[in-house]
C-alpha cells in the first residue's frame, strides 16, 4: 500500500545523529583524508579505501526506521520475506545487528565480518569499539546461524559460500578481534605502552595467511593503540609525557635544539635517502610547526608522505599520507561532504538540538552571560528551561514560568529551533516575549564549525 518497512537496531537514530552532528565537521574533514576524497583516482592517488572504493561526497541523509529491533531472536516478515535478527551493539557501530534470511539460508553480518580487518578506532575519529564484544557476537553468530546458512555476506563485501567455509571465515574473523584484544591486554599488563605493543605485535600464522584478516581498512598497528586507549586512555604512564608542549610550541624548541630549520631539513633529507621515512616525517613535522612556509621542507615532507603512502598495505593510511602531501603542495581541499544536512538535522530530538547549541557555545565569550530562557514547542506543548551561566548551556524539561524567565520563546516545532539557531529570527513560527536582548546575546556567543581547519600545518 505504498508503505516501506525500515528496520534498525534500537538506538540507531540516536547514535547516528550524535556522531554525524555533534562531531560531524571534524570527523568529515578527517574523513576527507581517510577516504582520499580530495585525491585524483589512479596508481599515484586514491585506489580505494579498503572497505570499498570511496565515500559519498554528497549530502548525508537518513531514512527513519519504522521498526526498532530490540532483542536477539526477534523475527519479522517484510513483504513475504522472513528475517531473524541478532543484536550486536558496541561492535562496528554503537547500534549494530546481524540478520538471517531463513528462506534463502543467507546470513548478513553487517560490517562485523568483512574481507579485511576492520577499524576498532577509525582514523576519521569515533568512540573506540569493543573487540571483546565483537568477537563474542561472532561466536554467537556461528552458534546461532552457521548450521542453517549456505552463504554469508556483509554490507560492503563479497559473499562466502558453503557451511564449512562460512564457519572457517567467521571463526578466523572472531579469532582476529579476540587475539588483538587479549594479546594487547596481556602486554599492557606487562607494562608495555600502546605504541610499544603496536610495534611488537604479531598475528599468529593462520591469521597472517588469511587474506580477509589483513589490514586493508583497519590496521593491527592503530587497532592495538585503540585497545590500549579504550582501557588506559591517552596517557602512557610516563610522567615525562604527562604535560608536553603542544606542536606549535614543541616544534620550534626541537628545531632550535637541533640547529635550526636548515639543519633539521638536512637531517630529514638524510633519513629520506636512507629509507627511514617515519623519522623524516617526524623531523619535518617539527619544521612545519616552526615555519610552515619553508619551501624545501614542504616539498620534502610531501615526498616523504608519498613514500609512506606507497609502502602502506592499509588503504586509509595511504589516503591519509597522500592527502597530506596534496595539501602541502596545492593547499587545503577542505571537506568533501556535508553531514549536517536538513534530513539529518530533522531527526534531532529537542534535547539533542540543545546539546548542539551547548557544544557550539563559545565558553570564554559566554563567561559573563547569565540567561534564563523558556523554550516552548507548541506542537508538543513541551517547555524547556534553558540557562547559560559560567559559559555552560544547561537545559531541562520544566513548566514555563514567565516570572523567573528573562525571555519566553514559543516555537511552532523543533525545526523552527534549527532555523532560529541558524540566524532566522523573523520567519513565522517564532514568538518572543520578555527581554529582547537575551536571544541575540545567546546567538552572538555561538560558534560555527570550521570545515577547512589545518591538519598538517599549524
Amino acid at each position: 500500500a505504498g508503505k516501506v518497512a525500515v528496520l534498525a537496531p534500537e538506538g540507531f537514530v540516536e547514535h547516528a545523529v550524535q556522531e554525524n552532528v555533534y562531531a560531524g565537521t571534524a570527523m568529515t574533514r578527517r574523513a576527507t583524508y581517510m577516504y582520499g576524497m580530495g585525491l585524483p583516482r589512479g596508481p599515484r592517488g586514491q585506489v580505494g579505501c579498503g572497505l570499498g572504493q570511496v565515500g559519498s561526497t554528497g549530502e548525508v541523509s537518513m531514512i527513519v526506521p519504522t521498526i526498532d529491533i530490540r532483542r536477539t531472536g526477534e523475527k519479522h516478515t517484510i513483504d513475504g520475506v522472513e528475517i531473524e535478527f541478532q543484536m550486536a551493539p558496541g561492535t562496528e557501530a554503537p547500534a549494530e545487528m546481524h540478520f538471517y534470511f531463513p528462506k534463502f539460508r543467507a546470513l548478513c553480518m553487517a560490517e562485523n565480518a568483512t574481507h579485511n580487518l576492520h577499524n576498532l578506532l577509525t582514523l576519521r575519529g569515533a568512540l573506540v569499539r569493543d573487540p571483546h564484544g565483537w568477537a563474542g557476537y561472532l561466536t554467537e553468530a556461528i552458534e546461532t546461524f552457521a548450521d542453517r546458512a549456505d552463504v554469508v555476506f556483509a554490507s560492503h563485501h563479497w559473499p562466502t559460500w558453503g557451511q564449512e567455509r562460512i564457519v572457517e571465515f567467521l571463526s578466523l574473523q572472531r579469532d582476529l578481534y579476540a587475539y588483538l584484544h587479549d594479546q594487547t591486554l596481556r602486554q599492557l599488563n606487562q607494562g608495555y605502552t600502546g605504541a610499544e605493543i603496536a610495534e611488537r605485535f604479531q598475528l599468529p600464522p593462520a591469521l597472517e595467511k588469511a587474506w580477509h584478516a589483513h589490514g586493508y581498512y583497519g590496521s593491527v598497528n592503530h587497532n592495538v593503540k585503540a585497545i590500549y586507549q579504550r582501557y588506559m586512555g591517552w596517557f602512557d604512564g610516563n610522567p615525562g609525557r604527562l604535560w608536553p608542549h603542544p606542536p606549535e610550541a614543541l616544534g620550534p624548541r626541537y628545531v632550535e635544539a637541533m640547529g635550526g630549520v636548515e639543519r633539521v631539513v638536512e637531517l630529514a633529507r638524510k633519513a629520506f635517502d636512507e629509507g627511514d621515512f617515519r623519522w623524516a616525517a617526524t623531523l619535518l613535522d617539527h619544521v612545519m610547526f616552526t615555519d610552515a612556509e619553508d619551501g624545501p621542507a614542504r616539498a620534502l615532507y610531501a615526498d616523504t608522505f608519498e613514500q609512506l603512502a606507497y609502502g602502506a598495505e592499509n588503504a586509509t593510511w595511504r589516503n591519509f599520507f597522500l592527502s597530506g602531501a596534496t595539501e602541502l603542495r596545492e593547499g587545503k581541499f577542505g571537506t568533501a561532504g556535508q553531514v549536517t544536512a536538513p534530513t539529518m538535522l530533522a531527526q534531532l530530538s529537542p534535547e539533542q538540538m540543545f546539546d548542539v547549541l551547548a557544544i557550539s557555545l563559545n565558553g570564554p565569550r559566554a563567561w559573563d552571560l547569565d540567561l534564563a530562557i523558556d523554550v516552548t514547542f507548541l506542537d508538543t506543548s513541551t517547555n524547556y528551561r534553558v540557562t547559560v551561566r559560567n559559559g555552560v548551556l544547561v537545559y531541562r524539561k520544566a513548566v514555563a514560568d514567565e516570572g523567573s524567565a528573562q525571555t519566553t520563546v514559543k516555537l511552532a516545532d523543533k525545526l523552527r529551533l534549527l532555523a532560529f539557531a541558524a540566524g532566522d529570527a523573523t520567519s513565522p513560527g517564532l514568538e518572543v516575549a520578555g527581554d529582547t536582548d537575551a536571544l541575540p546575546a545567546l546567538l552572538a556567543a555561538l560558534d560555527r564549525p570550521d570545515p577547512n581547519f589545518d591538519i598538517v600545518t599549524p
